[in-house]
């Protein structure tokens, strides 16, 4: 049975988020940790990949280090899973990347796979891995990324995910897709979409059993409602539903 929540799950992290902030890298560059210990029972493994070139920070370095911290620092205290507490950075040629069977992707709309990579990505989701798709949003974003997606999974069309569907009933119920603003928007209040991302959609890839093997989660930022989940001017309601749906989706990728 899952247990009952009676807060929301943001709460139980308000206390221990902001003394971790201060201790996290806060640095330009998502570089990895001098050391990355073997062991753990889950890595947040974000994917690095190949794209068009924007101001010479890349696409899948977006929000990295500070969101992927603040995202497992909140899943183990939701949780009890044994989880790496440091950012985790795999590219998608790297043949250790099937050890690791959660992979994040931001910034997708700008991704431009070489086909090493694409041959990488592929052979990792009919493996076994599960991607997770974030922070794009519009039409343009949205062809760049559907034409890669073609070009890694062509058999397996890209359909909008069910509101009935396992992966939103996991540990949470998520019983509404929110658009989830970037920090600025998010403090402001008004306005949460970005170019003509009006409406938020969770999407998904399923092979022909009706495996997960790519949720998609367009026109929203859940990153920056991780990264910013301390920060007592960026709304609770976007950071909740971010991590509600965040720990599902782990616990989803582990356990199908």
């Amino acid at each position: 049975m899952r247990p009952v929540v009676l807060l929301p799950a943001i709460c139980l992290l308000a206390t221990g988020a902001s003394v971790s902030h201060a201790q996290m890298q806060r640095r330009g560059l998502c570089e990895p940790p001098a050391v990355t210990p073997p062991g753990f029972a889950f890595y947040f493994t974000r994917a690095v990949y190949s794209d068009y070139a924007r101001w010479g920070r890349p696409s899948w370095a977006t929000d990295c280090p500070e969101a992927d911290q603040h995202f497992v620092f909140g899943l183990k205290r939701l949780t009890n899973i044994d989880a790496f507490g440091l950012q985790h950075m795999v590219s998608l040629e790297d043949s250790a990347l099937r050890n690791y069977p959660f992979l994040y992707a931001v910034e997708v709309g700008r991704m431009a796979l070489t086909d090493t990579e694409a041959e990488g990505l592929r052979n990792y989701l009919l493996a076994g891995g599960f991607l997770v798709v974030d922070d794009f949003w519009g039409t343009r974003e949205w062809a760049n990324f559907a034409g890669e997606m073609e070009r890694v999974l062509p058999e397996y069309p890209i359909v909008e995910l069910p509101m009935d569907h396992p992966l939103l009933d996991t540990f949470y119920q998520i019983d509404t897709v929110l658009q989830v603003p970037n920090v600025r928007q998010g403090r402001w209040g008004g306005r949460t979409w970005e170019q003509d991302g009006y409406v938020p959609h969770l999407r998904g890839i399923l092979d022909g059993e009706g495996r997960l093997l790519v949720l998609i989660s367009w026109n929203s930022d859940l990153g920056d409602a991780w990264e910013w989940a301390d920060d007592p001017y960026y709304p609770i309601l976007y950071s909740n539903y971010a991590y509600r749906l965040g720990v599902n989706l782990v616990l989803y990728g582990m356990t199908h």
